[in-house]
C-alpha cells in the first residue's frame, strides 16, 4: 500500500487518502486528470492541493446511514469520462478506506457483471489491503448489485423501498412515527409503475387474497405480503415471556403499508390497531407498531403491520378474475374481489 494505489487491472484508476492531494508530483507523474473527493466539508481551493483538470466533490460522511448509493451513477460517469479521455482518475476520502473504496467498487460492479460486491472487494484489497467499506455502504453495494447497477437508481422500486425503510429506522431511533410524507403506501407505488400489473399477472395463475371475515371486504393480495421466518434454534427471543411458545403456526399476516391504512398510519402514533376500511363494518382486523412486533412463530418484523389470521379469510383468486382495482386493496367499501396475480415470495405469510 502506498499513497496512491492503482486499482487492479488495466484501468488508470487509483485510490488513496486525502493526504495524497498534497503530493502534487506523484499525481502529476500518474497523469491524474480527474479526482473524486468523497468528504464532508471538503474545499479544493487550498493552494497546497493538487489541481486536476476536473474535480467531483461528493459531500458524505463515513457513517452507516449515509446515502452513498444515490451518488453511484454520477461518480461512475465521472470516472468513465476521465478514463475515456485518456487520463487517469484518483478517488479518495479521508483515509482511502471506506467512502472512496465504496465508489470504486460501485464502478467495478457497473463495468464487470461477473463481479459481486464481495469478489470486487477482494480484488481491490489485492492492491490496497486496508479498504473496508462500513456495513451500511456494503449493504448499499449489495442493493446496487441486486438492481443490476442501473443508471437511474432513484427510479428503482427496490431503492425507493430502501429509502422508506431508512426513513422508518431514523424515525424509530428518535422514538417517533415516520412523518406523513415519508410513509410509502406500496399499492399506490405499484400502480404508478407502467405495465406492472401485466408483469405481475404473468407470474402465476393464482394469488392469495385476504378478506375481512365479517364483511368480505378485500384487504390485501400477495404482492403486498411480507414474508418472515421463525428464528433458527437454539435462538432464544429477547424479552420473551414463554420461549416454548415460539415455533407455533403464524397468527399474523404481515403487510406493506397500504392506502386503506392511511387514516390510521398518518396519526403519528407509534402503535395502534387496524380496523376494517368498510365504514359499515369497522371490525378490528389487525395491529401495527413502528417499533415492530413478533409473530407467534417467533419471527420479528419491523415495522410490524399485520392482519390477525382469526379476523380474515384467505382465498385463492384466479389470474384476471375478480373485481376491483387489480390488487384488492382500493375497492369501494364492502366490495370483495381480487384481480392481478402475484406472489412467488417464500417464507411464512
Amino acid at each position: 500500500m502506498s499513497l496512491l494505489d492503482k486499482v487492479p487491472g488495466d484501468l488508470n484508476l487509483y485510490i488513496g487518502g486525502a493526504f495524497t492531494l498534497r503530493r502534487k508530483q506523484t499525481l502529476h507523474d500518474a497523469n491524474i486528470t480527474h479526482v473524486v473527493s468523497a468528504l464532508r466539508d471538503f474545499s479544493p481551493d487550498e493552494p497546497s492541493l493538487y489541481k486536476p483538470a476536473k474535480h467531483l466533490i461528493i459531500q458524505v460522511d463515513d457513517v452507516e446511514d449515509e446515502n452513498l448509493l444515490e451518488h453511484f451513477s454520477r461518480s461512475n460517469d465521472f470516472i468513465q469520462d476521465g478514463l475515456d479521455g485518456g487520463g487517469a482518475v484518483f478517488v479518495h476520502c479521508a483515509m482511502g478506506k471506506s467512502r472512496s473504496a465504496t465508489l470504486v467498487l460501485a464502478y467495478l460492479l457497473s463495468t464487470n457483471q461477473t463481479l459481486t460486491p464481495a469478489s470486487a472487494l477482494s480484488l481491490l484489497r489485492t492492491s490496497r489491503p486496508l479498504v473496508e467499506p462500513n456495513t451500511g455502504f456494503m449493504s448499499q453495494l449489495e442493493l446496487y448489485h441486486q438492481m443490476k447497477c442501473p443508471r437511474n437508481v432513484e427510479e428503482q422500486p427496490p431503492y425507493q423501498r430502501w429509502l422508506y425503510q431508512r426513513d422508518v429506522e431514523i424515525a424509530r431511533a428518535c422514538g417517533q412515527a415516520p412523518h406523513v410524507d415519508k410513509i410509502r403506501f406500496e399499492d399506490e407505488h405499484v400502480r404508478a409503475l407502467e405495465g406492472v400489473r401485466q408483469e405481475i399477472e404473468t407470474e402465476a395463475n393464482t394469488e392469495v387474497e385476504f378478506k375481512c371475515r365479517k364483511c368480505r371486504r378485500s384487504l390485501a393480495t400477495a404482492p403486498f405480503i411480507l414474508p418472515h421466518a421463525p428464528p433458527e434454534p437454539p435462538y432464544s427471543p429477547p424479552s420473551s415471556p414463554d420461549p416454548s411458545s415460539f415455533g407455533k403456526p403464524c397468527a399474523h399476516i404481515f403487510l406493506e403499508p397500504l392506502s386503506w391504512m392511511r387514516d390510521e398510519l398518518t396519526q403519528g402514533k407509534m402503535e395502534g390497531r387496524l380496523d376494517c376500511p368498510n365504514p359499515r363494518c369497522k371490525s378490528v382486523i389487525g395491529k401495527y407498531s413502528w417499533h415492530g412486533h413478533r409473530c407467534s412463530c417467533g419471527g420479528w418484523v419491523t415495522p410490524g403491520i399485520s392482519l390477525a389470521r382469526g379476523k380474515v379469510d384467505e382465498a385463492r383468486v384466479g389470474r384476471g378474475k375478480g373485481s376491483g382495482e387489480g390488487f384488492g386493496v382500493r375497492m369501494g367499501p364492502g366490495v370483495g374481489g381480487g384481480g392481478g396475480g402475484g406472489g412467488g415470495r417464500n417464507g411464512n405469510l
